[in-house]
């Protein structure tokens, strides 16, 4: 295992009518005056955005709003959301919404808070020195970022899909009512399903050995959310179900699955990106569209730990050695996938890549040689191509 320093700073207020506290968890900061960044118009007809308001108002504070973020946020946005804030004397971002809204918040934070331009960050050229206080009432189980240290942000020009990691930007409170899931379609409350599960996996199937009690906390993640993602395929209003898989996203991200690990592999993650970039697909559906060619490419580097993988979480019975046990559990996944309505395939998520564009997503993906992707194996742009191809 490896030394770790776990670091989880956001307060989290959870249960049902939780959001009617924002106003006070807003006050109780100090700030003079609040940005509300959310995104389509979905909370504004639920009632939520209301909601919100009211509570702000009750509690004295001031704000003003910017509406607009899209799943894959853009970097325009953000620096629309720099300038408001500026111009507005905006100290405190209250993000409600789901991952995307979320972490436009944090680059919008990250841009107010420090000189220059937001997207370095996202382009590894220099680091943030701090950022913008921000809260958020999560809308959607998935991304994690309530209590990550992460935000993924997309640059139209280029359609660059980049995610970048600060402590600074980590929520000050996190406001999570299961409720406010159900109104989600099935399609979004299961790609959100398989973030939560690719948050853990990430951390989970990687190179060296981590602690027993970490891999005991992730298994019981993973196992969970897939019985929960069932349940909602059938009773999307199940609170318990919702409440459970809601909690799940903030601990696969949160970097409790992560203690004494290596700090994850992370390739799955990054192939994604590109097509997220590239085709705007939602971000779970193309981790599960990824994820079984990524993991036959890398696995008998250590199929030890796909076959502990195939036993533990996918109840596969060990068969003649690891490597026919690790196949067995990549290919549990992917029926686990297709059971709750997820693709196993580029062709099932609805695209149709030319080898240019699979060509031209590796070379992104590794920056054009300027990195590799991965721990289990560290892939290069000509890996990351034979995956897209694996995966078509």
């Amino acid at each position: 295992m490896f030394d770790f320093n776990f670091y989880a700073p956001t307060r989290v207020v959870f249960g049902r009518g939780a959001e009617k506290q924002v106003g006070r968890l807003v006050s109780e900061t100090g700030c003079k005056k609040v940005l509300v960044h959310f995104g389509s118009g979905s909370v504004r007809r639920t009632g939520l955005l209301e909601r919100v308001e009211q509570s702000l108002r009750q509690s004295g504070v001031d704000f003003v709003e910017l509406g607009g973020v899209v799943p894959n946020p853009r970097l325009g946005l953000v620096c629309e959301g720099i300038e408001l804030c500026k111009r507005e004397g905006v100290d405190f971002i209250l993000a409600v919404g789901g991952g995307s809204v979320i972490d436009s918040s944090k680059a919008i934070g990250y841009g107010v808070a420090n000189e220059g331009d937001v997207w370095d960050f996202y382009d590894y050229t220099r680091e943030a020195e701090a950022c913008l206080p921000i809260g958020c009432v999560l809308t959607i189980a998935a991304a994690g970022s309530e209590m990550s240290d992460s935000s993924v942000i997309t640059k139209e020009e280029g359609l660059i899909k980049r995610g970048y990691s600060s402590d600074t930007c980590r929520c000050k409170f996190a406001i999570m009512n299961p409720e406010l899931t159900m109104t989600l379609p099935d399609y979004q409350t299961q790609s959100g399903c398989v973030d939560i599960l690719m948050h853990t996996m990430e951390r989970y199937l990687v190179r060296e050995d981590t602690m027993s009690l970490t891999d005991g906390i992730a298994e019981a993640v993973m196992r969970t959310v897939m019985e929960n993602a069932r349940i909602l395929k059938t009773r999307p209003d199940d609170y318990d179900a919702r409440a459970e898989v809601m909690w799940a996203s903030s601990l696969s991200h949160n970097g409790l699955t992560g203690c004494g690990g290596d700090g994850g592999d992370w390739a799955s993650h990054n192939i994604e990106h590109e097509l997220g970039g590239l085709f705007d697909v939602a971000h779970g559906a193309g981790l599960a569209a990824v994820w079984g060619s990524w993991a036959r490419y890398v696995y008998k580097a250590r199929p030890e730990r796909f076959a502990k993988f195939a036993v533990n979480v996918m109840g596969v019975s060990p068969l003649e050695n690891d490597g026919e046990t690790a196949l067995a559990g990549i290919r549990a996944m992917e029926d686990f996938y297709r059971q709750i309505g997820m693709p196993t395939s580029l062709t099932e998520l609805g695209i149709c890549p030319t080898d240019e564009q699979m060509r031209e997503m590796a070379e992104k993906c590794c920056i054009h040689g300027k990195r590799r992707v991965g721990c289990v194996i560290p892939l290069d742009a000509d890996d990351v191509e034979k995956i897209y191809h694996m995966a078509r």
